[in-house]
């Protein structure tokens, strides 16, 4: 078959790459001039050094996201440490794990600043939690996570030192906002995951840049099977006759006939692509619920270490501001020629993302020198600010069903992309479990042939 697949984010180029596995032709349109998506790395000519859009994590349970990596031959570039570091101000550090000694500490109500009874409460808390994930409430989909846990009496020292970064960290958005739902159905996704291979999740990272990890291999696979690239292609509509889809129309008018199509644009960008799809008002109302979540990440080159214990670190209290520091010499094992590399993350940034640069990353030093001393005495060579205002989305109460399936009512058509139904929220392996649905759906079409 002919298969035309729309957008060249993750999840487009894992539907290309499985299409062109599977022995079809491919044809890949994205409507900017590289591929990549919300993964890419980005030139900085002042430092001549191309860091990342953003720090980019993984879990041990990104089963889809292994197998793209495995298809486009880059597995090796992720590491799986096992373990991360909370950091508090004065520059006091604790290691974070998921299993082990650490796990049982955490689950018994023992994480940094919860002292007393809080412990115990917390422990309670936490029992209770994982039950009601377990065994969901019907109501766990009408409050947000903030509710949640106060009807848990989840202590307020235990929510700053795990739960409220839990929830920013699993769904990118804050726990005043989200549904409860959502990082219930993701702890249970990954307690799951964890049962299945039976290890604990833990937490890796790539050690080279995202181009290299996600788009230069893919672009090999892309040559040796023949898979069409074409770049600054807008595609208006999605063509169908007799609820069969017959191609796509690009908006200089040109008409691309397939056999096949897997519809991967971000969901506030699938505008009108789907007009002629019986019930599309359906699909088009994520873009209208599904709210984004800015994310705001600065690359931060200094002329000297700061210190760091860990090759991330979490900043107990610091949220709004600086939330996480990834030590990109020890990920990438980077020649700090050109200045000592650090990356950070402030998710839900709503505040920060509205900020000038110079402020955004006046703000970030000053709370580097707040947790690290030997910061103190460092001096910023470069700072190097990212906005992503649409980096996530929002599911708010009420929102559990509003993602579509990949598969659609028209015979050849499907969708993909983190938005639509998986087991993840907005993550890197949602966006290829997606991919992997679409492509079952359409091979099921080949195979009826």
């Amino acid at each position: 078959m002919h298969c035309v697949v729309i957008g060249g984010g993750l999840a487009g180029l894992a539907s290309s790459v499985w299409l062109s596995e599977a022995g079809h032709r491919v044809t890949l349109l994205e409507r900017r001039g590289s591929l990549g998506g919300r993964t890419i790395s980005m030139p900085v000519a002042a430092v001549d050094d191309v860091p990342d859009n953003g720090q980019h994590v993984f879990a041990s349970g990104y089963e889809h996201l292994m197998r793209y990596l495995d298809s486009v031959g880059t597995r090796q570039h992720v590491a799986f440490p096992g373990h991360m570091t909370i950091r508090m101000p004065g520059g006091a550090t604790r290691r974070s794990a998921f299993g082990g000694i650490a796990g049982l500490r955490a689950a018994l109500g023992d994480l940094p600043g919860v002292r007393g009874l809080d412990r115990l409460r917390t422990a309670r808390a936490q029992a209770l939690l994982i039950r009601q994930a377990l065994r969901q409430p019907e109501w766990l989909d009408q409050i947000t996570a903030d509710e949640w846990f106060r009807r848990l009496r989840m202590p307020t020292s235990a929510r700053e030192a795990l739960w409220d970064g839990i929830v920013i960290g699993l769904t990118g958005d804050k726990p005043d906002i989200s549904s409860a739902k959502v990082p219930a159905d993701l702890l249970v996704t990954g307690i799951r995951r964890a049962r299945e291979t039976r290890t604990p999740i833990s937490i890796g990272y790539p050690t080279v840049d995202l181009d290299t990890l996600f788009v230069t291999g893919a672009q090999k696979v892309f040559a040796d099977a023949g898979v069409e690239v074409r770049h600054r292609a807008v595609v208006r509509t999605v063509e169908i006759v007799d609820e069969a889809v017959t191609g796509v129309t690009l908006t200089d008018g040109e008409f691309l006939s397939a056999d096949a199509v897997i519809c991967a644009v971000p969901v506030w960008s699938i505008g009108s692509l789907l007009d002629q799809v019986p019930g599309h008002d359906e699909i088009y109302s994520a873009s209208r619920h599904l709210t984004p979540v800015p994310i705001v990440s600065v690359n931060l080159y200094l002329d000297r270490p700061i210190g760091m214990d860990d090759w991330g670190e979490i900043l107990l209290g610091g949220e709004g501001v600086l939330e996480q520091v990834w030590d990109r010499q020890r990920m990438h094992g980077r020649d700090a020629a050109r200045g000592y590399l650090y990356s950070t993350t402030v998710s839900a940034a709503y505040d920060l993302i509205g900020k000038s640069n110079a402020d955004i990353t006046d703000l970030q030093m000053q709370m580097l020198r707040r947790y690290y001393p030997g910061a103190r005495r460092a001096e910023l060579i470069l700072g190097h600010v990212v906005r992503m205002p649409k980096s996530t989305f929002a599911q708010r109460p009420g929102t559990a069903d509003i993602r579509p399936d990949q598969r659609t009512s028209v015979r050849g058509l499907a969708l993909a992309g983190d938005w639509t139904r998986t087991d993840w929220t907005t993550t890197m392996e949602g966006a290829c479990q997606s991919a992997a649905r679409a492509v079952d759906v359409i091979l099921e079409l080949a195979g009826s042939h």
